[in-house]
């Protein structure tokens, strides 16, 4: 079986603080449970709610074998039937949190066996050579595909170390944009909690599972 990693988000989303609630008292049996199925499952990230253990949402990194299909039963939305912990003669019995499963943002651990190290001629305007030696350096990263040269130095060495410095900023720039998209596709999640259909229903303070 295939090892896979993903983030799993249990969001309150912009629902009344009896979600946050939810999530507290949730994200221990969902914690359970996993690891119970054989994977490995770490809290990454926390926004807490108003009230000690409650959490707004909560971000965990989940790997395993064959992770995606063994958390596919919990994602969607997730409905608690009972009488809110805060508000006890408030009318409404139904709260709804959402999981949601996303893949995991690259890491840009690179190595020297990823980078193809090209020397050639360096040249100015209009093709002018600089040098008679292949003092110019082109890197190129193979897995993303980004590329750097750095020709101004008469040194090889010197523009080896310019090349790779430039290469570094590309890839952090890259794991930026990665990270921030992947945020955005959180925060989407996190704002368009739907109600019905839910994946998994419990009911009561001892949260007995009806499905």
């Amino acid at each position: 079986m295939s090892e896979a990693t993903l983030w799993l988000q249990v969001s309150a989303g912009r629902c009344p603080a009896e979600c946050a609630w939810v999530v507290g008292r949730l994200v221990p049996r969902l914690l359970e449970e996993l690891s119970a199925r054989g994977l490995a499952v770490e809290e990454i990230d926390r926004t807490p709610g108003a009230h000690g253990g409650d959490a707004r949402s909560v971000l965990l990194r989940v790997s395993g074998p064959e992770a995606q299909a063994r958390v596919a039963d919990w994602l969607g939305t997730v409905q608690w039937i009972g009488t809110s912990p805060y508000r006890p003669r408030h009318k409404r019995k139904n709260w709804f949190v959402s999981v949601a499963a996303f893949a995991e943002p690259a890491a840009d651990a690179w190595s020297e066996r990823d980078l193809r190290i090209e020397t050639l001629r360096a040249s100015g305007p209009g093709g002018q050579h600089l040098n008679r030696t292949e003092s110019a350096v082109r890197i190129t990263h193979e897995p993303s595909g980004l590329s750097t040269l750095a020709q101004e130095e008469r040194s090889q060495h010197l523009n080896r170390r310019l090349a790779l410095a430039r290469l570094a900023a590309l890839l952090a720039e890259r794991a930026r944009d990665q990270a921030r998209a992947a945020e955005d596709q959180r925060w989407r999640q996190h704002t368009h909690l739907e109600r019905g259909n839910a994946v998994r229903v419990y009911r009561g303070v001892d949260w007995k599972r009806e499905r």
